[in-house]
C-alpha cells in the first residue's frame, strides 16, 4: 500500500497552491479541485475489490442523548437507569420493548416505532457505548494519564475526532472515509469528475482525503448554475453563452486558468450527475422533512451507480439540533420520530433498488450526554449508542458492551459521563474492511490507531455487527 504521508502531492500542498480558491468557489467546485482524479497521482489501485457497496454516515450534530434512545428494560437495569437519570428518565411503560439476540431486554424511545420494526426484522442493530479513544482506558487510566482524546466534552473537538479517528491531534486534515477513498478510488470509480465520496449540503472532514474531497450535492441533486441549463429560455441561452465565453478563455495567469478549468469541470460534472440521477424514480415514499429528502437523494444516487460508473459510494448526511441542555425530553420527542421514519424509508428504498445487502448506514454524533440531568436537559459527555442498519448488519442485536448497570458501571468519570468501551476506530475498521480495505498496512493508513484495538490479520471483525 502506498504511504500517503510520503507523497509529494498532498491536499495540504494543493491548498497552499491555490489560497484564493475557498473564496471564489463553491463546495462542489472545491470538491472538483481536490477530488476529480488528483487521486490518480497519489493512490495505487486496491486489488480484489468486487461488486457494489455503499456506506452512509448520518451525523447527528450536537450530541444525541442516546441512553434515552436505547434503555435497559429488565427490572434491575431499568431501576439503575431511573436512578441515574432522575427527571431525564423515560417512563418504563412508554418504552417500546425489544429483546437483544442474547436475551437481554431493552426499551426504545417511544418516538421510534420504525426503528423497533427494523430491529425486530433484523435490519438494524446498535453499537453500545462507542466513542473516540486513543487507546483502551478505564477509570484508573483516565485519572492517571492514559492518552486521552484532546478536548473531551467539546463539540468541535469530538466532532473532529469522530471524523478523523485521530483524537490525539487537532491539526489533522483528512478523515478516515477520505483516506479509505484514497485507497479505493482507482479500483472502484470510473467517473473522472465525481468523487465516490458524496456529501449532502456541506463539505466535511470525514470524507476528505489526501487527494479526495466530497462531491457536494443538495437534497434535490447537483448544484448547478441558475438558468444555465434551461435552453428554452432566451435569457438562459444568453447567460450560457456568456458563461461559456468566460470559462473557455485562455489565461496567461496559472491561477486564473485553473479557476476557469475548475468551473468548467464543475458545470459539466453537475450536468452529468443530473443526467444520471434525474431518471431514477422511487416507489418508496419519503416524508417531506429535510432529513428524509436528503436520504431520498442518497437513494437516487445509489440507483444511478451504474450510470455514474461507481462500484463504491460513501455518503455523508447531517442533521443538527441535538444539543439539548434544556427541554431535552420535549426536543427529542419531536426529533427522534423524524429520524426513525427516515431510516425506515431509506431501508425500504434499498430493498426496492435491490442493494439492501450492499448498503450499510451508521449514525455518529459528537458524544453521548450526561446520565444526570442539569434540571431541564443533559450536558456533554463521552460514550453513547450508535445505530447500524442494512442487509449486511447483524440486526436485532446490541453489539459491544452496554453497561449492566448505569449506576455502577465502573466507567463514570462524573455526572454519568461514561468512558467508551468500544472505539470509533473499531466501528470504522469494521466498515472499512467490509468496504474493501484489507486488515494489513492499508487499514493502518486509514486508521493509524487501529492496532491499539484490533490485531493485524485477525480473523474476526472488531465488533461483529457486519455479517
Amino acid at each position: 500500500m502506498t504511504d500517503f504521508a510520503a507523497k509529494r502531492l498532498t491536499r495540504r500542498r494543493v491548498l497552499r497552491g491555490v489560497p484564493a480558491c475557498a473564496a471564489v468557489t463553491s463546495g462542489s467546485m472545491l470538491s472538483q479541485m481536490l477530488g476529480m482524479r488528483l487521486a490518480n497521482s497519489v493512490v495505487a489501485s486496491q486489488p480484489g475489490v468486487t461488486g457494489y457497496k455503499a456506506v452512509v454516515c448520518l451525523f447527528l450534530y450536537g450530541g444525541l442523548d442516546s441512553f434515552n434512545l436505547l434503555v435497559p428494560r429488565d427490572a434491575a437495569g431499568y431501576a439503575d437507569y431511573a436512578a441515574a437519570r432522575g427527571s431525564a428518565a423515560l417512563a418504563s411503560g412508554d418504552l417500546l420493548p425489544i429483546v437483544d439476540s442474547t436475551g437481554r431486554e431493552f426499551g426504545l424511545h417511544p418516538g421510534v416505532p420504525e426503528v423497533k420494526q427494523l430491529f425486530d426484522d433484523g435490519d438494524l442493530g446498535f453499537v453500545a457505548n462507542v466513542g473516540s479513544l486513543v487507546e483502551p482506558t478505564d477509570l484508573a487510566g483516565y485519572s492517571t494519564g492514559t492518552p486521552l482524546p484532546l478536548g473531551l466534552f467539546s463539540h468541535s473537538d469530538q466532532q473532529q475526532h469522530w471524523q478523523t479517528s485521530i483524537p490525539q491531534a487537532r491539526s489533522q486534515l483528512t478523515g478516515w472515509a477520505g483516506r479509505m477513498a484514497d485507497c479505493l478510488t482507482d479500483a472502484t470509480n470510473a467517473n473522472p469528475s465525481i468523487s465516490m465520496n458524496i456529501a449532502l449540503d456541506q463539505l466535511n472532514l470525514l470524507q476528505t482525503g489526501d487527494g479526495i474531497a466530497p462531491y457536494v450535492i443538495e437534497k434535490n441533486g447537483a448544484t448547478q448554475l441558475e438558468r444555465y441549463s434551461i435552453p428554452k429560455w432566451n435569457y438562459s441561452r444568453a447567460f450560457k453563452l456568456a458563461t461559456d465565453g468566460l470559462i473557455n478563455q485562455t489565461n496567461s495567469n496559472l491561477l486564473n486558468q485553473t479557476h476557469s478549468e475548475t468551473r468548467k469541470t464543475a458545470i459539466a460534472a453537475a450536468a452529468d450527475f443530473a443526467a444520471a440521477t434525474d431518471p431514477v424514480a422511487l416507489a418508496t415514499p419519503f416524508a417531506g422533512d429535510d432529513l428524509s429528502q436528503k436520504l431520498k437523494m442518497v437513494a437516487r444516487t445509489i440507483g444511478a451507480r451504474g450510470t455514474l460508473g461507481q462500484t463504491r459510494q460513501n455518503f455523508f448526511v447531517a442533521m443538527g439540533g441535538w444539543d439539548h441542555h434544556a427541554d431535552m425530553l420535549t426536543q427529542t420527542a419531536g426529533m427522534l420520530p423524524v429520524v426513525s421514519a427516515a431510516l425506515k424509508s431509506f431501508n425500504d428504498a434499498m430493498v426496492e433498488l435491490g442493494v439492501h445487502d450492499d448498503v450499510t448506514l451508521f449514525t455518529a454524533t459528537d458524544f453521548g450526554r450526561t446520565l444526570t440531568t442539569n434540571g431541564d436537559g443533559t450536558d456533554h459527555a463521552w460514550g453513547g449508542n450508535a445505530i447500524v442498519m442494512g442487509g449486511a448488519v447483524d440486526g436485532g442485536t446490541v453489539h459491544g458492551s452496554y453497561p449492566q448497570s448505569l449506576t455502577a458501571s465502573g466507567l463514570d468519570t462524573g455526572r454519568g459521563r461514561l468512558i467508551p468501551t468500544t472505539s470509533v476506530d473499531e466501528l470504522a475498521a469494521e466498515l472499512a474492511m467490509w468496504f474493501g480495505i484489507p486488515n494489513d498496512a492499508s487499514l493502518e493508513t486509514v486508521l493509524p490507531n487501529i492496532r491499539n484495538f484490533y490485531g493485524a490479520g485477525a480473523s474476526s471483525n472488531p465488533i461483529g455487527f457486519l455479517t
